[in-house]
């Protein structure tokens, strides 16, 4: 168990208690994984793990386009209140409608931003889950099973479209970490099926244009202990949707969010990338053949620039989020 996600628990707790954001019958402890805990909600309240104001439309978007909740039960977000995807939901959801903002958001990121693109519904901004059009990996559908988002195969916690300067159209796959901490796990071959994962990526990584330099690999074998896996599978996900422009896309980038103050995510859990640097993104970086195809910031860096005394309009959400994830002004 990481410390930042040991640190997160109790403060979890101490802010559904006394904070104005939940209702009385969310404040009570909420069962997970079977043991009551209060820094969980209880299940017929998990919606409130949501900024109110999104807690609708987030809702019915995830129903609509028939995306898996994380650890969710019942078609609702997950009770646990350091749950990822609830909080890339509570950070980035805001701006789903608003274009200006999240042009302002990202510019620091992509300095040629021009103009957000609606990759699925018109106005919608944020995708999420996001799995590309086609089954670019290869991953394997389970029986007369159709591909999901949110599980089973490949999925970008979140995604963007944008027109830039130079009039070319880019989409950023988002890989969002809040608590996790990763161990040196060789994750290879499936736990309860013995599925040899490499076996599914090998065309891929094989390949002339592989994203990947594993060149600079000792083994293939060295991708596979998260989360360079999760990378992996990412980067390889951005390449063939560039390949096939998808959306009209010229340029298909990786761009991971996390805590600075998440200390335990940045250690190389590979042992055989320990040589090519010190911490996971430095790795990442070395790896990925086209520098601008990746790119990595903090959550404190992201959001702490933006500039929110220029959009009033989410002065309430401002609230809420440096309230809950007291941390982001920590910097």
């Amino acid at each position: 168990m990481g410390k930042f996600r040991n640190a997160e628990r109790p403060r979890h707790a101490s802010f559904k208690k006394a904070s104005p954001y939940f209702s009385d019958t969310a404040r009570a402890d909420g069962v997970f994984q079977g043991k009551p805990r209060p820094f969980c909600l209880p299940l017929e309240r998990s919606e409130e793990n949501l900024f109110s104001e999104i807690r609708s439309s987030a809702t019915a978007y995830f129903s609509s386009e028939e995306i898996k909740w994380h650890q969710g039960r019942q078609r609702r977000p997950s009770n646990h209140m350091c749950d990822s995807q609830v909080c890339c939901l509570n950070f980035l959801f805001p701006f789903a409608d608003k274009p200006g903002a999240l042009v302002e958001l990202l510019r620091p990121v992509f300095p040629g931003i021009h103009q957000m693109v609606a990759m699925e519904a018109p106005g919608q901004y944020v995708s999420y889950e996001w799995i590309g059009l086609k089954n670019y990996l290869g991953e394997r559908l389970p029986r007369h099973a159709k591909r999901t988002r949110g599980a089973l195969f490949t999925s970008a916690d979140a995604a963007v479209m944008f027109e830039r300067d130079d009039g070319l159209r880019q989409i950023a796959l988002i890989e969002w970490k809040y608590t996790e901490a990763y161990y040196s796990s060789f994750i290879r071959f499936a736990r309860k099926s013995g599925t040899d994962r490499l076996g599914i990526y090998a065309h891929l990584l094989n390949r002339d244009d592989c994203p990947v330099d594993k060149y600079l690999l000792p083994s293939l074998d060295a991708l596979f202990y998260d989360p360079f896996d999760q990378l992996m599978r990412q980067q390889l996900l951005a390449h063939e949707m560039e390949r096939a422009q998808e959306l009209g896309a010229h340029v298909v980038s990786v761009l991971h969010i996390a805590p600075a103050h998440n200390v335990d995510l940045p250690r190389v859990t590979s042992p055989l990338l320990k040589d090519l640097g010190d911490t996971m993104i430095a790795v990442w970086k070395r790896l990925v053949r086209r520098p601008d195809r990746f790119s990595s910031t903090s959550t404190e860096e992201l959001f702490g620039r933006f500039p929110i005394k220029r959009f009033p309009q989410l002065a309430i959400w401002w609230e809420y989020v440096t309230a809950r994830y007291s941390w982001l002004g920590g910097m």
